[in-house]
This record gives structure tokens, C-alpha cells and sequence, in this order.
């Protein structure tokens, strides 16, 4: 189930927040819990004892943490937790992507390939609550919070169907104190509504146009230098608003339920270079990776050398996160040879002699190059498309064909709003502190439209729903 459908839309959300504000303050997170699992199994109720049992584990985890007076013993909790989050994240999202490569080399050396090996599905959302529930017991460990006496406060936390299968990744830390007590106000849930209305204008009306043109570049194989272009600038759009959009209904939802997550999002086009993009992009990730990886590995406390490793290792592996791919993986390292590089020189020197708008185009550039490897899952298939931009390249006179779908009028004003947007309006968050009759009537208006060209759509794709 996704938050930019009917079924969610005009039938769950309206019965799960009737139910929330009807059940009685001590019995609301476990109904908040149950709809959570209703969204969470609606696709496959299988994944829904998967998470219960990473949620019980990691419960249990921190109960020993918190009430163990041995060192012996709080080590071992935070250790299983770790390595049981850590082992059901490798076996379901990597496993398959283990043994294709098994069989490569296996093939490569002549050798017989396995036949017949379990194939693995990937549940729902597990590189996100894996990560939420794993903060959870290394928080604890570390004093930075208090164990959780109450399992269903808990499952609740972990389980809550605004921000469980793409985020924000919520730290326990930040959400401790909401769950003990927080105020339900109409200002609030007016901020919910707003938050929740630009999320799906931005998903219907800007993200799944885009995605169309892009789907039809990338799936066409070698096409012009422009219409490449074309075709990684609607998935830069794409992305972008898709993700941005999911986040901002997840924090209305967030806030209709009386919580508030963190920004998530803060113009990430508008960067300067890519160490400022990371700072603005899927910031609740970029912050864990930070917290949780880089500074644990040594940060930049063991020497330079040792700082460019630690931040190829976690990009690496960021992109790695992202998907079992080895194009997953030369995305991370692209974006963590440029965080070493510029760390190397120094954003001031590096650049220095550059205007603004040309370092936002440069450092969008570079992401629009990285964005290739993301989109494209064969090696040889994104260096043929990155041939395509840079080169001049023969293309059969076919492909011509898909100029009548990337150049329709339609098309093409949708990709100028996206760019508008992008560099000229401000962030949802900023935008929704004070919510004027007129902001109000947009918002509404934005969501009546949303709704209307939802109901025309065939094409809804959710990107992030694969990680």
C-alpha cells in the first residue's frame, strides 16, 4: 500500500485516524500499532512477522542494556541486535545478489554454477526499520536514551505506518519523549494536511510525469545526446519530487497523528558542492550513516589518510544500502571520491574562483553523472548511456520515435514547474509554519488536483519502496 493510492487515500488513512482519535489515550499506540501492521502486511502479510520478530529482539536487547549491571552482558545485547538486524538486512537484500555473483565467477573459472538456489523476496521497507530499530538498542548502549519499558509503545515506534517502509529514518532519541506525551492541536493537524497535500502534488502532478520520460529514455537503450540529457534530468526530477514527496506526506501524517519527525529534505539541487548535498539530501540516512558509521570507524580523528577511507568505506556502503548492485555501489563511490576530494582541498579553495550558480550547475552535474549508475542496474548498460551524453553515437532512426513522448507540451511544462520548483520555491517544511487562509486554499487545491489526476493515472510507480 502506498500513500499516493485509493485505497489508502479514501479508505485507510480515514478510518485509522477516526479510529486514533476515538480510542483512549492508553490504548491509542496500540491501535496505531495494529493499522501499522494492516499497511505494513497489505502487500505480502508475510513481512509482518519479519518485523515483529527484529522488533522483539531489539525490545528485549534493550531491556538487558538498560537494566544489566555487567559490561559483559550489555555488550552481548547490543552485539545480538546488531548482528541479528545486521544478518536478517544481508540475507534478504543480499543474498540473491550473492549468489549471482557466486555463479559468475563460478562460470567464469568453468566451473559448474548452483542450480536451483532459494530465491529470496525482499520485504517492504527493511533497510529502513532495521536501521530505526538498530538505533535503538546502540542509543540505549550509549546513554543518549532510555530504555522502553512498554512493548507496545515500542512496536509502535518501530511499526508506524507514516515513515516505516521509506523513512525518515526516526532515531529513538528524537521520538522518546512524543511517545511518552505530545498534544494533539488542529494547528498541527492543519500542518499535517498542508504537509500531507504538496507530498502528493509533488508525487502525482511533477514525480510520475517525469518518471514517464525518463522510463522511456533509459528503456530505449542508445539515444541522443539530447534526449539522454533529457532523460537524466526528468529522473534527477523524478526522484527527487517522488522521494521529497513521500517524506512530506510521512511528516503530515506524522503530525496529524500528533508526532513531528525531522526535515528530511532541504533543497538538495540547490547545493554547492557534494558535501553540502549530503547535508541536504535523505538527511535522516546522511545523519545515521555519520553517527552510527563514520564517526564509530575514527571519522576524521585517525589522520587524513584514514579520514578519505572512512568516507569512501561509508559511501560505499551507503550506496550498497541502497541495493544489491555493483552500480549501487560505483554511485556511492563516486559520491565518496568527491566528499575525500573536496575534503582533501578544502570547499573554499576547491571552490573559490567559481560563481554560485556555476558551482550549484557544476555540483548538479556531477549528480546527474552519479544518477546514471543508480538508475541503470547493468555496468555495461550506464556506460553505454553515459557514451550517449557525452558522445556523439549512432542511434537507430527508431528511437526518434520517443521525441513524440519526451517533447509533448505536457511534458515539457511539467519538467519546467519541476525546475522551478526545485531552485526558485522554498522547502515544504519552511513553507508550512504559517499556514495563511490563502496558503490553505493552494494546498487544497493542490490536493483536489492531485486526487483528480490520480484517478487518470496508470503509471504510479514509488522508487524507494525497492530499498
Amino acid at each position: 500500500m502506498v500513500f499516493s493510492s485509493h485505497i489508502f487515500v479514501y479508505y485507510f488513512l480515514p478510518i485509522a485516524l477516526i479510529s486514533y482519535y476515538l480510542l483512549p489515550r492508553r490504548a491509542k499506540h496500540f491501535g496505531l500499532t495494529l493499522f501499522s501492521y494492516v499497511f505494513y502486511g497489505w502487500a505480502n502479510p508475510l513481512f509482518a512477522p519479519l518485523m515483529f520478530a527484529s522488533t522483539l529482539i531489539d525490545y528485549t536487547c534493550g531491556r538487558v542494556i538498560s537494566e544489566s549491571k555487567r559490561q559483559r552482558y550489555r555488550k552481548l545485547a547490543v552485539t545480538v541486535s546488531i548482528g541479528s538486524n545486521l544478518s536478517l538486512l544481508g540475507f534478504f537484500k543480499y543474498f540473491n545478489f550473492g549468489i549471482a555473483n557466486i555463479n559468475a565467477a563460478m562460470g567464469w573459472l568453468g566451473l559448474p554454477v548452483w542450480e536451483g538456489v532459494l530465491h529470496v523476496t525482499l520485504p517492504l521497507g527493511i533497510s529502513f526499520y532495521t536501521f530505526q530499530s538498530m538505533s535503538y538498542t546502540i542509543d540505549v548502549y550509549r546513554g543518549d536514551a532510555k530504555a522502553i519499558r512498554n512493548f507496545v509503545d515500542f512496536a509502535c515506534y518501530v511499526s508506524m505506518f507514516p515513515q516505516l517502509v521509506a523513512g525518515p529514518i526516526v532515531r529513538f532519541s528524537e521520538i522518546a519523549d512524543q511517545l511518552r506525551h505530545r498534544t494533539h492541536t488542529l494547528q498541527r493537524f492543519a500542518r499535517g494536511i498542508a504537509f500531507f497535500a504538496l507530498g502528493m502534488a509533488k508525487k502525482v502532478l511533477i514525480a510520475n510525469p517525469c518518471g514517464k520520460c525518463a522510463d522511456t529514455v533509459f528503456n530505449a537503450g542508445v539515444v541522443s545526446t539530447l534526449d539522454a540529457w533529457y532523460g537524466v534530468i526528468a529522473y534527477a526530477f523524478q526522484i527527487y519530487f517522488d522521494f521529497s514527496g513521500y517524506s512530506d506526506m510521512a511528516i503530515g501524517l506524522g503530525l496529524m497523528l500528533g508526532f513531528t519527525f525531522a526535515k528530511n529534505f532541504d533543497s538538495p539541487y540547490c547545493a554547492e558542492s557534494i558535501t553540502e548535498f549530503w547535508q541536504r539530501w535523505h538527511i535522516s540516512l546522511s545523519s545515521w550513516l555519520r553517527d552510527y558509521l563514520y564517526i564509530p570507524l575514527g571519522g576524521n580523528r585517525r589522520g587524513t589518510a584514514r579520514t578519505y577511507v572512512n568516507l569512501a568505506l561509508v559511501m560505499l556502503l551507503g550506496g550498497l544500502w541502497h541495493g544489491a548492485s555493483w552500480n549501487f555501489v560505483i554511485w556511492g563511490g563516486i559520491h565518496g571520491g568527491m566528499l575525500a576530494l573536496e575534503r582533501k582541498r578544502g570547499k573554499a579553495s576547491f571552490y573559490r574562483s567559481i560563481p554560485k550558480p556555476l558551482r550549484v550547475m557544476a555540483t548538479f552535474l556531477l549528480v546527474l553523472i552519479a544518477w546514471v549508475f543508480f538508475r541503470i542496474n547493468e555496468l555495461p548498460d550506464a556506460i553505454t548511456y553515459l557514451q550517449c551524453m557525452f558522445s556523439k553515437i549512432h542511434v537507430q532512426p527508431s528511437t526518434n520515435l520517443i521525441s513524440g513522448i519526451l517533447y509533448q507540451p505536457y511534458h515539457l511544462l511539467v519538467m519546467g514547474v519541476a525546475g522551478i520548483v526545485i531552485w526558485c520555491f522554498p522547502q515544504t517544511w519552511d513553507w508550512t509554519r504559517q499556514l495563511t487562509p490563502l496558503r490553505i486554499g493552494v494546498c487544497l487545491c493542490l490536493l483536489w488536483l492531485s486526487l483528480a489526476v490520480l484517478a487518470t493515472q496508470t503509471y504510479n510507480p514509488f522508487i524507494y519502496f525497492i530499498f
